[in-house]
C-alpha cells in the first residue's frame, strides 16, 4: 500500500484551470499534487497530445488529432513532451491511452524525461496492457468497474498478478476496504477516480486505496491528511516498497 496514496490532480486539475493545459498542471504540482493526470492521442506526425476528446474544429470540419499535423492541433493542445518540458518530472504521471497508436510515443516522452518508472499507462484493453508489459517499465493499469468483471474480482485480481499488470483502477463508489484487501492480497495498486470531495477521499484513504484522481487538488489533500477511522485494508496485506512483486 502507497502511503500516503497518490494525488492524482485529473486532467490537470481542471477546477484550478482550462483541463489539460500546461498552467494548469503547474499549478497542480505548486498546490501539492503528487501526481498528474491526462489523456492522450496521437498526431498525425507522432506526437503524443493531451487532450480529452482528441478531436479539433479545422477549416469548419470536425478533426480527429490523428488526420492531423501537430501545428494544425493548434498550440493550446501540449504535447507530452512539452508537459515535461514545463513541469519537470519530479511526479506521477498517469496517462488515459485514449488512442493506443500513441503508446510508444508516450513511453518514448516519458524515457526521455527519465521518468518511465513513474508513468502509470491506464487502459481497459488486456493485450494492449500484456504487450506493454513486455515493452516499458512503466507501471500498466486496468481501467475498469467492479460490473465487468464477470469472473469475480479474486479471479480478476489473481489474472492481473500472472500477466503482470500492475493496478486496477476503479470509480470512487466501486471501492469497498474488503475489495482493496482482496487486490492487495494480489498485491496490486489499487486506484479510485471521480473523487471530487473532501470526505470521500479520507473514506478511500482509509481503506488503503493507493491513488485518488480528483478535480480539486485541495479538497484531495486535506481529505488523506485526516484519517476517518481505522484503515480496512490490514487484514488483507498492503503492497510493501514502490512496486509490486
Amino acid at each position: 500500500m502507497l502511503t500516503p496514496p497518490i494525488t492524482f490532480a485529473h486532467r490537470g486539475g481542471r477546477a484550478h484551470g482550462p483541463e489539460n493545459a500546461l498552467e494548469t498542471f503547474a499549478t497542480a504540482l505548486e498546490m501539492g499534487a503528487t501526481g498528474l493526470e491526462t489523456d492522450v492521442w496521437l498526431s498525425s506526425d507522432g506526437h503524443p497530445m493531451l487532450d480529452h476528446d482528441g478531436v479539433v474544429w479545422h477549416r469548419g470540419v470536425r478533426r480527429a488529432f490523428g488526420s492531423l499535423l501537430r501545428e494544425r492541433i493548434g498550440p493550446d493542445v501540449p504535447t507530452l513532451a512539452e508537459m515535461y518540458n514545463t513541469c519537470g518530472s519530479d511526479f506521477e504521471l498517469s496517462v488515459d491511452l485514449k488512442d493506443p497508436a500513441a503508446a510508444d510515443a508516450v513511453i518514448e516522452a516519458a524515457r526521455d524525461a527519465k521518468a518511465e518508472q513513474r508513468l502509470w499507462i491506464c487502459h481497459e484493453d488486456w493485450d494492449l496492457l500484456t504487450d506493454l508489459r513486455s515493452r516499458t517499465s512503466a507501471r500498466v493499469v486496468d481501467s475498469t468497474r467492479v460490473r465487468r468483471m464477470k469472473e469475480g474480482p479474486e479471479r480478476r485480481a489473481a489474472a492481473m498478478a500472472d500477466a503482470g499488470i500492475d493496478a486496477v483502477n476503479l470509480p470512487a463508489k466501486d471501492w469497498t476496504g474488503g475489495l482493496a484487501a482482496l487486490f492487495h492480497r494480489f498485491k496490486r495498486f489499487c486506484l479510485g477516480w471521480d473523487v471530487q470531495h473532501t470526505r470521500l477521499a479520507a473514506g478511500l484513504r482509509d481503506m488503503g486505496l493507493d491513488g485518488l484522481y480528483g478535480d480539486h487538488v485541495g479538497r484531495l489533500l486535506v481529505g488523506i491528511s485526516h484519517r476517518s477511522g481505522p484503515s480496512q485494508s490490514q487484514s488483507g496485506g498492503g503492497i510493501c516498497g514502490t512496486s509490486p512483486a
